[in-house]
């Protein structure tokens, strides 16, 4: 089972405004997105987590020093946990929350066991998160981590010491408390380390983690160093807790004739009008998978049964299995508005996808099994700022 530790957490000073200086996660961000962020304040997290100099790294190192030099950052007097908790209405119109904790999680060698990958990942030429972690020798966003536990979230709902508030652009507010008590420490970090836990986001991070650790081992001929474990928020397996979005598919380098000629081999397509508000419902009750053109037309893409034996039913492992021997390029986007704008910016054509349910997740954790890449989009996302984690590797 994997080990899970309090640490000195570095936070933000209280004096500042959290909604000011946090932002969503790296990946998440657009150009536009990151101006907004680093225009709104001169220490919002983007300036480190995101940086533009010419020397973006080596600058980013340097802000975070002066950061912490001036008191912008401040470090906890002792080891803590933070429990994170997450307020939304969900797209039902149901309030919700989602509680989890953020602490120190081992770093495992693949395969390994005990932190468990639940997806696929797609390879990544960019070494832009390691070169970051080698220049700061910081964690700063957390791996989010799902635990088997069944006691994980009682354990949290004692009320901690808070430390922080905010809401943001999308009305989900993000709530953080400082756990010390020895007693309820030992309790927490037990409910982790007795159990599995799963990656739900931030594979890349994770990997980007092991090759550090693996750097400072070969530097240090050390195997103690704040590099064996990584920053993560870990909350509990259930489906009252947990939003998932699905991450639908972009096609270029491969003409609509083709495409439609793969997809005929594997599914029935059905014309269905235009896109509307009413399209993803449509695709639950007929239990089927959607075509879209740039000018919003639609077609339900009904699965053939025999052509899917033995393909899990996912609609990621469907579109994975029909096409894979079609030559053709696909990206990943969320959010149904965001496919419709890459659609009118020139990609070719999008099929819409349905998320994947939370008992698939836990059937693929404890039968050791693994989705195609970008099954899953979590949501809400995790504010990166809240809490950071500082290394010493030196």
């Amino acid at each position: 089972m994997p080990r899970f530790e309090a640490f000195r957490a570095l936070r933000y000073t209280p004096e500042l405004d959290l909604a000011a200086v946090c932002s969503p996660p790296y990946d998440v961000l657009t150009p536009l997105d990151r101006e907004s962020l680093a225009s709104m304040h001169p220490n919002n997290i983007v300036h480190i987590d995101l940086p533009i100099a010419d020397e973006p790294y080596i600058g980013a190192a340097t802000i975070l020093e002066q950061w912490l030099a001036s008191g912008v950052l401040v470090v906890d007097d002792a080891p803590s946990l933070t429990v994170y908790r997450m307020s939304f209405t969900d797209s039902l119109g149901n309030v919700r929350q989602t509680v989890g904790v953020i602490g120190a999680l081992e770093v495992v060698d693949e395969g390994a066991g005990g932190v468990l990958p639940h997806e696929q990942t797609t390879p990544k030429a960019k070494t832009d998160r390691l070169d970051l972690t080698r220049a700061t020798d910081a964690n700063l966003s957390p791996v989010w981590g799902l635990s088997m536990s069944s006691a994980l979230t009682a354990a949290l709902d004692a009320p901690g010491q808070p430390c922080g508030s905010m809401t943001d652009d999308d009305g989900v507010t993000h709530t953080v408390e400082r756990v010390t008590d020895p007693t309820r420490l030992a309790a927490i970090l037990k409910c982790v380390a007795d159990h599995d836990v799963i990656i739900a986001d931030g594979h890349h991070r994770y990997a980007i983690s092991r090759t550090y650790r693996d750097e400072v081992r070969s530097r240090t001929n050390r195997t103690d160093t704040d590099a064996e474990l990584t920053l993560a928020y870990i909350n509990e397996l259930v489906e009252e807790q947990l939003s998932v979005a699905a991450i639908h598919r972009l096609y270029n380098d491969i003409t609509l004739h083709n495409l439609c000629a793969a997809l005929e081999e594997s599914f029935n397509i059905e014309p269905a009008g235009t896109l509307d508000d009413n399209t993803l419902q449509q695709m639950d009750d007929r239990r089927s998978l959607c075509l879209l053109l740039p000018d919003k037309t639609i077609s339900l893409l009904i699965p053939k049964q025999v052509a899917f034996v033995g393909v899990r039913p996912l609609d990621s492992a469907y579109l994975e299995h029909a096409l894979s021997a079609t030559p053709h390029t696909v990206r990943y986007q969320h959010g149904v508005n965001e496919v419709v704008g890459a659609l009118a910016n020139g990609t070719a054509a999008a099929i819409l996808i349905r998320p994947v349910s939370v008992a698939e997740i836990r059937r693929t954790a404890t039968e050791g099994l693994m989705m195609p890449p970008k099954s899953t989009f979590f949501t809400p996302k995790l504010r990166t700022g809240l809490v950071l984690r500082k290394l010493n590797t030196r």
